[in-house]
C-alpha cells in the first residue's frame, strides 16, 4: 500500500476528511453553511499543530518529509480554499434571521438575479484559484529556502497565508447571527479581499506560539457561540 501512515500525517488526513465532510454538509438539502463553518474551523485546528507533531520524529526519510509537505498543501487547498468558497455559495440558498435570543430562523433568502449569482460564483472560483496560487508558490519558495538556508522554520509569510480563513469567515457568520442585515455579500467582498492577499506581494511575520494558542482561543470561542447557538435554536 503506497502512503505513508504514522502518526505524524493522522492530523493532515483529518484535516482533509474534515474540510470534504464540511463541503458535503453544507451543500446538500439538508445541510446548511454554518455546518460547514464547524469543520472549517477544525481544519484549522488540524494546521496549527500538524507541523509541530511531524516534528517531534527525528528519524524522518527525506520521501516521507516530501510526502508531508505535498498531503499538507493538498489538505490547505481542500480545507481553506474549497470548504471556504463552498459555504459562499451554501450562502446563496439560506440565512438566519435575528429574533429573540434563543430564538434563531433558518429562511431562504429571494432569488437573486442570474447576474448577481455568476458574479458571486465567478469570486468564489477566484477564491480557490487564488488559494492554489499561494500555496503552489509557497512550496516552490520552501524548497528554494531550504536549499539555500539548510532547514529550519521560516519566520515569514509572502502573502496572507491559506489558514486564516479559519478565523476570518467564521467571525463574519459570527456577526451574521446578531445581525438582521443579510450578509451574504459581505461574505463574498471578504472572500474576493482574502484570496488576492494570498497571492499579493507582502511580508507577513510568522506568528509566535503564544500567537498561535492566541488563535486557537479565538476560534474555540467562535466554536463554542456557534454551538450554543445551534444548540439552543429551534429551526423553522
Amino acid at each position: 500500500m503506497i502512503g505513508f501512515y504514522d502518526y505524524t500525517v493522522v492530523l493532515t488526513y483529518l484535516s482533509l476528511l474534515s474540510a470534504t465532510s464540511g463541503i458535503m454538509l453544507c451543500l446538500n438539502d439538508i445541510g446548511h453553511p454554518y455546518l460547514g463553518m464547524f469543520f472549517l474551523m477544525f481544519c484549522g485546528l488540524c494546521d496549527a499543530f500538524d507541523g509541530k507533531v511531524a516534528r517531534t520524529k527525528k528519524n524522518r526519510t527525506e520521501q516521507m518529509k516530501q510526502f508531508g509537505i505535498q498531503i499538507d498543501s493538498l489538505s490547505d487547498l481542500v480545507a481553506f480554499g474549497v470548504l471556504p468558497a463552498c459555504i459562499g455559495i451554501a450562502m446563496l440558498r439560506s440565512s438566519i434571521e435575528f429574533s429573540i435570543f434563543p430564538q434563531f430562523k433558518f429562511l431562504h433568502l429571494e432569488d437573486k438575479s442570474t447576474v448577481i449569482k455568476v458574479i458571486l460564483t465567478i469570486i468564489a472560483v477566484f477564491y480557490s484559484l487564488a488559494a492554489m496560487i499561494r500555496l503552489a508558490y509557497f512550496n516552490v519558495l520552501e524548497e528554494e529556502r531550504q536549499k539555500t538556508e539548510g532547514g529550519g522554520v521560516n519566520k515569514t509569510y509572502v502573502g496572507l497565508p491559506v489558514t486564516s480563513a479559519a478565523l476570518v469567515f467564521p467571525t463574519i457568520l459570527l456577526i451574521h447571527i446578531f445581525c438582521s442585515a443579510d450578509l451574504t455579500l459581505l461574505y463574498f467582498i471578504f472572500l474576493f479581499i482574502v484570496g488576492y492577499l494570498f497571492f499579493a506581494d507582502i511580508r507577513i511575520k510568522k506568528p509566535t506560539t503564544r500567537g498561535v494558542l492566541i488563535m486557537i482561543a479565538i476560534g474555540t470561542i467562535e466554536a463554542l457561540i456557534l454551538g450554543f447557538v445551534f444548540i439552543v435554536m429551534k429551526r423553522q
